[in-house]
């Protein structure tokens, strides 16, 4: 399964609401993601600095699910106003960072 990353930010102020808000994760965004094809997710925050990280055997279909997700939509315009989202114009995808090393 390929592993990886994205870096966003959290808007000043909003740190504790970008926490309540996952802490509540909706169920049916959890199965979103799930159905995805979406595993091992975690994302870590640094001052504003979010770092997610996350597996799937298929980035391409994953994309292609949330994309057309109801559940998924609804998530990104609830976050929105709370975070700094800068998005891939060719996939409409957080960018990808490219991973520099690996230890197995």
């Amino acid at each position: 399964m390929a592993s990886y990353a994205w870096v966003l930010e959290v808007r000043p102020g909003y740190e504790d609401e970008y926490r309540k808000r996952h802490d509540e994760i909706w169920p049916d965004m959890l199965e979103t993601l799930r159905t995805a094809g979406i595993r091992n997710y975690h994302i870590f925050r640094h001052g504003l600095t979010l770092f997610g990280y996350f597996e799937t055997e298929d980035l391409e279909a994953a994309i292609a699910h949330l994309a057309q997700c109801p559940v998924n939509a609804k998530w990104g315009k609830w976050m929105e106003p709370i975070m700094k989202i800068d998005v891939d114009p060719k996939n409409e995808f957080p960018y990808l960072l490219p991973q520099q090393f690996e230890m197995t």
